[in-house]
């Protein structure tokens, strides 16, 4: 079945057209924060009449927002400010004549991973994208787990230290307390900047308390890093251990792993695979 994901990302809008895992065809557009609700709209529509073809089937949309599953409504999407509240499955729908599947980005890519990726042959885990923030999605036994308004999860939000966990597991740490984006970090990492090794171990202690955390609530066999800042996983793996060795219930981790995706394109994964998703659970 051929399938379109759509990914509403921080930057630019994606579409992608999915067949058998494999992302056969995309295009994207940047994101004008300064457009009219409508301009973002007809942006996003461009960006789909450019891959969409006659046997696409059904269509996936991830969404850095709050979103009602049931109605396809997306609520304050951060990056586009005149999208305040926006029947999205509907508009897309009435354009495109085929059904139309909605969650957040984080959940995107928990699902994508369980249909598409290292999450295929586990029961419980969690999906862990670290980028400009922190999202999270959840699988239990089998199942995305959305919460009221997909709002299960939100593990960035938590109160940490004087602030909260996304301000320290996210790009938001390299940024103010080192003044470089973590991409910039990691290539001084790679080089073997002392510097920068030495942010990566305190950025893994901070992201080792917020999984701890996730532990106590979820206790998953698995948790799957995405996300940017996860491709410098070699920089932080070591203090992310040495903080789990203070897991109150080391039995319970004793054959817990920690795994980094290798999806390519998995935010237009992700949300092709919510439609999948949506059958398996009518079965």
């Amino acid at each position: 079945m051929e399938l379109l994901g759509i990914d509403i990302g921080a930057s630019n809008l994606k579409a992608g057209r999915v067949l058998n895992g494999c992302i056969e065809a995309k295009s994207y557009k940047r994101v004008d924060r300064e457009a009219t609700s409508n301009k973002t709209l007809q942006d996003l529509f461009s960006c789909i009449d450019q891959v969409i073809n006659k046997n696409i089937r059904r269509i996936g949309v991830g969404v850095p927002a709050v979103v009602d599953p049931d109605t396809g409504v997306v609520y304050d999407v951060q990056n586009i400010p005149a999208w305040k509240e926006i029947p999205l499955k509907d508009l897309i729908e009435d354009r495109y004549g085929l059904p139309v599947f909605i969650n957040n980005d984080a959940n995107c890519f928990a699902i994508g991973e369980k249909i598409f990726g290292k999450g295929k042959n586990l029961k419980n885990f969690i999906g862990l994208s670290l980028g400009t923030g922190i999202g999270m999605g959840v699988i239990i036994n089998n199942k995305l787990y959305n919460g009221v308004l997909c709002g299960a999860g939100e593990i960035g939000m938590i109160t940490y230290k004087d602030s909260i966990i996304e301000k320290y597991a996210g790009s938001f740490f390299f940024t103010e307390n080192y003044d470089l984006t973590a991409e910039k970090m990691s290539t001084l990492a790679e080089q073997g900047n002392e510097s920068a090794l030495n942010a990566f171990k305190e950025y893994g202690n901070h992201l080792g308390e917020a999984i701890k955390n996730i532990l106590y609530l979820y206790s998953p066999e698995t948790i799957i890093l995405g996300g940017s800042i996860s491709l410098a996983y070699l920089f932080y793996e070591r203090s992310i251990k040495s903080s789990l060795k203070s897991f109150a219930y080391q039995r319970q981790i004793e054959n817990f792993k920690i795994e980094v995706s290798n999806l390519e394109g998995s935010a237009i994964l992700g949300a092709a695979a919510l439609c999948i998703e949506n059958e398996i659970s009518k079965s």
